[in-house]
């Protein structure tokens, strides 16, 4: 990959839509990257549903964020009048005003593990539009560097790639959620049309272990402590279902 094909991008992300600007195109705002270049960044459930016409999957993270459930989900996950929670990112400065209960478990280094995608040139206006639709619920576009990992066996030490980040003034931020049984509540019983919002918990939860495995590092502690929470209500209040 040619890098220099980008701009060097700063420390933390680039926003390249104003907050609450509804992303109608992928390609406009980042048209200087060339399509031979063209990385995407998942947190979410882009690790365990990629997107379409990728190329070359590399593990690895960014820096500089935290990964929470305070993303409602209208279109997935629930439904407008019962949205679930799905992951967005929090930039590390401003997550460390608020008051999260989780506070104490991050990690120092603010890494957010995933997947970097490269997309195939002559398909990335369709995987543009794909992902314009599927992350259209409060999500803007940045270009953030992404830093391969040590499994990755990867000539490069960093990738810029865009990622999709619902900011806290997106409509759809549900802020700091302090109640975490409440929260792991309603991920158990809330569903949406792309199925049950336990089921994003639990493959997200599943395929951060295996990243995190790969390169001996520690588990994502947001994440691991909700899947615990879901799956113990799961038994009590006999809400197990087949996934």
């Amino acid at each position: 990959m040619d890098s220099s094909a980008f701009s060097t991008p700063s420390p933390s992300s680039t926003p390249l839509l104003l907050p609450n600007e509804r992303v109608r195109s992928l390609t406009e705002p980042v048209k200087e990257i060339s399509h031979k270049n063209f990385w995407i960044f998942g947190y979410g459930s882009l690790i365990f549903k990629p997107p379409p016409d990728v190329e070359m999957a590399v593990p690895g993270y960014i820096s500089g964020y935290i990964r929470r459930f305070w993303q409602k989900s209208h279109d997935h996950r629930g439904t407008p009048t019962a949205p679930g929670r799905v992951v967005t990112l929090i930039e590390r400065e401003y997550w460390e005003t608020l008051d999260d209960p989780h506070a104490k478990f991050e990690r120092p280094d603010s890494r957010t593990w995933g997947v970097a995608y490269k997309i195939i040139p002559e398909k990335v206006r369709h995987v543009s539009a794909v992902l314009d639709l599927r992350e259209q619920n409060g999500y803007t576009v940045h270009l953030v560097p992404f830093s391969p990992s040590k499994s990755a066996s990867s000539p490069l030490s960093t990738i810029p790639t865009i990622v999709y980040i619902g900011t806290p003034d997106n409509d759809a931020f549900a802020g700091v959620e302090a109640d975490l049984d409440g929260l792991a509540k309603l991920i158990l019983t809330s569903k949406g049309p792309s199925g049950y919002n336990k089921e994003y918990l639990f493959k997200l939860g599943d395929a951060l272990v295996d990243l995190h495995g790969r390169d001996g590092e520690e588990d994502d502690y947001h994440v691991v402590d909700l899947v615990r929470r879901v799956k113990r209500l799961e038994v009590v209040e006999g809400e197990i279902i087949d996934n």
